[in-house]
């Protein structure tokens, strides 16, 4: 018989050839999140989270809106690192329901308070910025349809719905009333294969699933009519919370039909419906609907041809790159081989020998900066490979963000080795100052993304929005940052200068330097022009990735994404090896910073592009505090990209001088 731990490997080993043989969407849900069935009758809660809006930036509490509260009160759920740092503040609703028990009528809530006229300007202001009620059942997110206003048999998703409305006439109006519909699905055969290999050996101990035997419903979809409706005083006076009444909405809910106007001094009345409805789809395909909200076939055909046309520019640049470095090879052993009057015959780069591996200007900077571009790599690559195995459910909500975060601080140690190490190859084995250079690793870029964290933060603190990190986890975040990254980047720069032995170089440094030869052409600009082939891999996928972040939509398709990174590192290391042996054969031998900046010019293209985005794709963001928060976030993300694009370029541009001055003879 199997050891437990033998058998949950062979079930990890399952789930994941499942993965490459199913829907995407199926493979979230293979590292370990499973279904809750409920039975007939059995209570469900639905839940809310922060009210968001596309037009402005600043999520704030659903409760800062004269909302009904529950009986039991508001109570806060546990949210993940992520989540608070995505400005998630998940609490409870007053939304009841049974499984399978349809409501024969409107359900009343509650009759707040007469609206004080400065809540019924909030109420118009959030109207006004587009904000957006966001409900949770089972960690689905309420999707409602509309008709698209350009092709009326179009319906177009979205999640969440709006606060309310403002009609024609200048008055706003209030969402009131919803009609909610819950998608199940029965299981028929007792437990899928899913379910089947989780709950195998050890695991069938952890996992309870309730209502064995095929009478088990899952929750796999949430729908949302939202209405506006004025209720009949008489009707909801008397009525406790839950309690059903005849409402107007029950003769039909038209979400363009209005009734429920905002006015000060006057109480707003809410209710609800359910209706719970057996679907097909089964549950590890219930994400399917927000995955694939709109551009599906666009985004997939799009990534595929800048994938085919990148790779095929990135082989033409490396076939020619490798035929001239080898009839230059070639040349210079024939130049070697004869006479010394051919002598006067050689140039371009063998003469610049004694000068290419001299040490650059500011290197204690530009080894910095390969270590902090080698944690953000590592970070980048760690991070959408497990969000391509499926680790990364868009159920964990803020998931992804405390892993990358988690893997920021462990690669410290990365940081720390990488920039010290360097450090000792520039100084041809000396590693005196290694401390210096490993204290400036652990504050350099994480200092510089802190501050303007910790800027941002203020803005949406000063604002009331939940957006802004809680000062506990603040707090919290210091302390990680003191206690975990700055000793993990030390230890790597120890473990690096104790290290015994350094990368000898093949040729000797002269003591003193060649003279440049002036340039026609500044070897900037060509560094400047050399950002657009990587730009060129990456453009259409950063796309989806803005838009991810700045309109609320998921992002989901990390393999093509991992396949991107794979290209854009490729063609940063050629595009950077190609102006480096541009520059030696102009005997310039100042290729360090040169080799860096090739890739890493990258970050001004896609701080050009953010720019673009910002004019013709996010024009409905307002506000000068949402400008602010796009503005110093995409500073932040350009850096990032120009650190780990630069370490890659001139990581590769080393290995290629080093091959290059190692392969031909020198006197």
């Amino acid at each position: 018989m199997a050891s437990p731990s033998t058998s949950t490997i062979f079930s990890t080993l399952l789930l994941f050839l499942m993965h490459f043989n199913t829907s995407p969407a199926t493979a979230f849900y293979l590292p370990g999140s499973y279904p809750h069935r409920y039975l007939p009758g059995e209570a469900l809660a639905a839940k809310v989270n922060s009210l968001t809006s596309q037009s402005s930036k600043l999520p704030f509490p659903y409760y800062s809106l004269p909302f009904c509260a529950p009986q039991g009160g508001v109570n806060r759920a546990a949210e993940s690192l992520g989540e608070l740092l995505l400005g998630d503040r998940i609490e409870t609703s007053p939304y009841r329901f049974s499984m399978l028990t349809n409501s024969t009528a409107a359900l009343f809530l509650c009759r707040t308070d007469p609206v004080s006229p400065a809540a019924a300007d909030l109420i118009r202001s959030r109207i006004d910025d587009a904000y957006h009620v966001n409900l949770l059942l089972d960690t689905l997110p309420v999707v409602r349809y509309v008709n698209n206003p350009i092709a009326p048999d179009v319906l177009l998703r979205s999640t969440g719905f709006p606060v309310g409305v403002r009609a024609d006439d200048g008055e706003y109006y209030v969402y009131n009333h919803l009609r909610l519909t819950v998608l199940v699905n029965k299981q028929r055969n007792g437990t899928t294969r899913v379910e089947a290999l989780m709950a195998t050996a050890d695991a069938s101990e952890l996992i309870g699933l309730s209502g064995g035997g095929g009478g088990g419903y899952s929750v796999v979809g949430f729908e949302v009519v939202p209405c506006s409706v004025e209720h009949d005083e008489a009707a909801v006076g008397d009525k406790k919370m839950y309690d059903g009444f005849s409402s107007k909405a029950a003769a039909g809910c038209d979400p363009s039909v209005v009734g429920m106007r905002v006015q000060a001094n006057r109480p707003l009345a809410f209710s609800y419906e359910v209706a719970f409805v057996e679907s097909a789809v089964e549950w590890p395909s219930r994400w399917d609907a927000y995955l694939e909200m709109g551009g599906a076939q666009v985004h997939w055909f799009s990534i595929l041809n800048s994938i085919v046309v990148v790779a095929f520019l990135a082989a033409i640049v490396l076939v020619i790159l490798l035929r001239t470095v080898r009839r230059d090879l070639a040349q210079y052993e024939e130049l070697g081989s004869e006479a010394a009057p051919h002598a006067d015959d050689m140039a371009g780069w063998k003469l610049v020998a004694g000068d290419a591996f001299r040490e650059p200007s500011h290197p204690v900077l530009l080894c910095v900066m390969v270590g902090d571009g080698v944690r953000i790599l590592g970070m980048g690559v760690v991070t959408i490979l497990f969000a391509a195995l499926g680790f990364m459910s868009p159920a964990s909500r803020g998931a992804l963000v405390t892993g990358m975060l988690c893997l920021y601080l462990v690669l410290g140690l990365a940081a720390g080795y990488t920039s010290v190490r360097l450090w000792k190859t520039v100084r041809h084995g000396d590693s005196s100052g290694w401390k210096a250079v490993a204290w400036r690793a652990s504050f350099v870029f994480p200092g510089i993304g802190f501050s303007v964290f910790t800027a941002l933060n203020c803005v949406l603190w000063y604002n009331g929005s939940t957006g802004a990190v809680p000062f506990a986890l603040f707090v919290v975040l210091i302390l990680l940052w003191f206690f975990v990254s700055v000793p993990l980047t030390l230890a790597g720069g120890l473990l690096a200068s104790r290290v015994r032995g350094h990368v000898e170089y093949p040729v000797k440094t002269n003591k003193i330097a060649r003279q440049v030869p002036a340039a026609q052409c500044s070897p900037w600009v060509f560094v400047a022009v050399a950002g657009t082939l990587p730009f060129g891999t990456l453009f259409i996928e950063l796309f989806f990735i803005m838009s991810s972040l700045w309109l609320g939509r998921v992002y989901y398709v990390f393999g093509f994404l991992l396949v991107v990174l794979g290209l854009l590192v490729a063609v940063c290391a050629e595009v950077s090896v190609v102006l480096t042996y541009m520059g030696l054969c102009v005997e310039d031998w100042r290729w360090w910073w040169r080799s860096f900046f090739a890739s890493g010019s990258v970050a001004a293209y896609i701080l050009g592009y953010a720019v673009y985005y910002l004019v013709f794709d996010l024009h409905s963001l307002s506000g000068p505090v949402s400008a602010a928060l796009y503005v110093g976030y995409s500073l932040l993300m350009a850096l990032a990209v120009m650190l780990a694009t630069g370490a890659v370029g001139l990581g590769a541009s080393f290995c290629f001088v080093y091959y290059l001055f190692s392969t031909v003879k020198l006197d």
